[in-house]
């Protein structure tokens, strides 16, 4: 068995301008994973035969959930086997991160087809994104990653961390099965929720009926009903692709990365160039950071392939520009607006808005945090309690005021119209050149008011005395920007995936 090996580097930090400090000795660390070739289940069988050297061999002799039989596997097995281009794209993204994740279920004495679980969550994308905010390789809603300590920060989100993510999915199955003691009710939890599955165990109970996947299925919706079905379809295709004519790409049985510990801040593009990574395979390996820059920490890693890692660590030491670009800054007051801290941070809007995700048209509202290029005046990185605790608000880049028209009542005067709208006798005299305080029944008055109280007092009794009138300029500027707000709300889905478990 290989040992666990630890290589600790030092490297001389740069300052932002590029001037030496004292090298900051452990900066870097370089943790290459535990390998072994002997089989965990049979000790005594010494060295796996190279025939069983890739990783599907290694699988397959983990294989340990009872086959499901019924007819939807056998349709999910049609369909996944008439679509071999899909199952090689997804074999060859998997190749990745399958070492990884069965290393893991053999630590923990789990069955092995579990590491076949992302074929169906996410095609073994740590990108993919639901409908239901499932995020993740493992497809983590957000309140379940929280109970199983995924970050979720402005600046990162576990759900996408290849390592956390899997940890945290394997924490979790073997929850489930210890809760209901077999793999596929565990497996339908997992898609339905513990609640769900224990609710139709109890309505089977109650009538005298079988408990088993297949018995229960009735009562599952059907992504469920088909969820278990898809992973014995995929089972069968890995324990036996020449029956299906499928062409499996080989998956080395070794490490595909190792982990890189990084305490200080370094942008992602940065990373990527000094591992002479191209920015998609940074990406791939490091999914979880959602700005363009890495919050250094004793807790941040960083997975590399091992030559590349070496590469990284090389060319550190020679490297005589930043590492970090970016610092924080937290919005001050409503008025602050996002022209105005680009030119303090001397970039432009459109950057501002890029890295931040700040839809168009929308202001940042007081107390959001957000990422600037750092100064002279302002280089510090960016401290683990900004990162954690970091949020950001937006709200739409409507005018203070709105130009309505206001049609005087039977019993209306200039008083009772300006106390009305929140404004003065003088101001509506002002808006429409009147020279004295009497008004006639039926008059048209133009005024200027807040855009609240517009919307206020198209709900109230006298709102059919006002008119509103979208020739003007302001008036049509603040509808487009509603209507762009709420576009910009909803959530961009990467993948279609399963519902939230509850």
């Amino acid at each position: 068995m290989y040992q666990l090996k630890l290589k600790t580097f030092a490297f001389a930090a740069l300052a932002f301008f590029g001037t030496p400090l004292l090298a900051q000795a452990n900066d870097i660390s370089i943790y290459t994973p535990t390998f072994s070739l002997i089989d965990p289940n049979d000790p005594s069988a010494g060295m796996l035969g190279m025939e069983q050297v890739d990783i599907w061999a290694r699988i397959r002799k983990g294989f340990g959930i009872p086959d499901l039989d019924n007819q939807q596997v056998v349709s999910q097995t049609d369909f996944y086997s008439a679509r071999p281009e899909y199952f090689e794209r997804t074999t060859v993204r998997a190749s990745r991160y399958l070492f990884h994740v069965v290393q893991e279920l053999e630590k923990r004495g789990m069955p092995t087809e579990l590491a076949l679980l992302p074929f169906i969550e996410s095609a073994f994308n740590p990108q993919a994104y639901s409908s239901a905010k499932a995020a993740g390789m493992w497809q983590f809603v957000p309140a379940t990653g929280r109970d199983y300590n995924l970050k979720q920060n402005m600046f990162k989100d576990d759900r996408r961390d290849v390592l956390a993510s899997t940890d945290a999915a394997l924490t979790y199955l073997q929850k489930l099965y210890g809760m209901f003691g077999d793999w596929q009710l565990a497996l339908a939890a997992y898609n339905w929720g513990e609640g769900s599955v224990q609710r139709a165990i109890n309505k089977n109970q109650a009538a005298g009926l079988p408990i088993d996947f297949n018995s229960l299925a009735p009562l599952m919706p059907a992504e469920t009903r088909n969820y278990v079905p898809k992973l014995q379809a995929v089972k069968n295709i890995i324990a036996a692709p020449e029956m299906y004519n499928i062409a499996l790409p080989k998956v080395d049985n070794q490490p595909y990365f190792v982990t890189i510990g990084k305490t200080r801040d370094i942008d992602v593009k940065v990373a990527a160039q000094l591992a002479e990574l191209s920015l998609d395979e940074f990406k791939a390996l490091n999914p979880q950071f959602n700005r363009p820059v890495i919050i250094g920490s004793s807790d941040t890693k960083i997975l590399l392939p091992e030559s590349n890692a070496e590469k990284f660590k090389n060319n550190l030491t020679k490297w005589t520009q930043t590492l970090s670009s970016w610092t924080s800054h937290t919005v001050s007051s409503a008025r602050e607006r996002i022209e105005t801290i680009a030119a303090r941070f001397d970039t432009t809007p459109a950057i501002i808005r890029e890295v931040n995700h700040i839809p168009p048209r929308m202001l940042l509202k007081a107390g959001s945090t957000i990422l600037v290029p750092k100064t002279e005046a302002s280089s510090s990185d960016i401290t683990a309690e900004v990162a954690d605790n970091a949020t950001m608000a937006v709200t739409p880049d409507a005018p203070e005021t709105r130009r309505i028209y206001v049609k005087v009542g039977k019993r209306d005067t200039l008083a009772s119209i300006a106390s009305r709208y929140r404004v003065s006798v003088a101001q509506v005299k002002a808006w429409n050149g009147l020279h004295r305080d009497g008004v006639s029944r039926g008059q048209s008055l133009q005024l200027q008011v807040p855009n609240r109280m517009v919307a206020s007092n198209s709900g109230s009794k006298k709102a059919g005395n006002v008119r509103y009138h979208k020739a003007t300029a302001s008036t049509s500027r603040s509808s487009k920007n509603k209507v762009a707000a709420k576009k910009n709300t909803k959530p961009v889905v990467l993948a279609s995936s399963r519902g939230a478990r509850g």
